[in-house]
């Protein structure tokens, strides 16, 4: 490898950093140690060709395109942590892997998930899905540089992107809770 390409791949793994909080090789690594996979099974449940998954992985591509790739990243890593602190056994995480594996993701904000009381999506919950989209088109700082674009001649917008795509999740549920009805 070049220095070029040395450069580039450690620019997409602070990218990757900055986006997933950790480089995607590391990340990868360990959901497939915790929950007993290889890359072609890790690549199947992602929803991804086992070429992006190693490209991704070794930094030639520093970015998930599909928001509903990163929505199955996240819910690997939450059975990851259960599988490794022995809160669910192999065969729960085999059969949930299957359930993750078969979640379209096609609605950004996952309805089926509700509060028992209302029946409708939880605050947190579609602000958190709001924020997920956001950061996983952008990173925070090219949020914040975009913000400051739109600023003056839209405050509102830049305002929302502030909040939601570099903000705390405390700070957006207060602000969504402030412009609802």
């Amino acid at each position: 490898m070049d220095a070029a390409q040395q450069d580039a791949t450690a620019r997409a793994r602070e990218l990757q950093r900055s986006w997933y909080g950790e480089p995607l090789g590391a990340l990868f690594r360990r959901l497939i140690d915790d929950l007993g996979l290889n890359q072609a099974r890790l690549a199947a449940v992602l929803g991804l060709s086992a070429p992006m998954l190693s490209q991704l992985m070794s930094g030639q591509r520093a970015k998930i395109g599909n928001p509903a790739v990163v929505q199955r990243v996240q819910a690997l890593q939450e059975l990851s942590s259960q599988a490794a602190d022995g809160r669910v056994s192999a065969a729960e995480a085999a059969e949930r892997m299957e359930e993750i594996k078969k979640s379209a993701g096609g609605s950004v904000l996952n309805t089926t998930q509700t509060t028992a009381s209302t029946g409708a999506p939880t605050v947190r919950r579609v602000v958190r899905e709001i924020q997920s989209l956001l950061r996983s088109v952008a990173a925070a700082g090219d949020i914040i540089d975009a913000a400051e674009v739109l600023s003056a001649s839209h405050p509102e917008l830049a305002e929302f992107l502030r909040v939601y795509g570099a903000g705390r999740t405390a700070d957006a549920v207060a602000h969504y809770e402030a412009h609802q009805g």
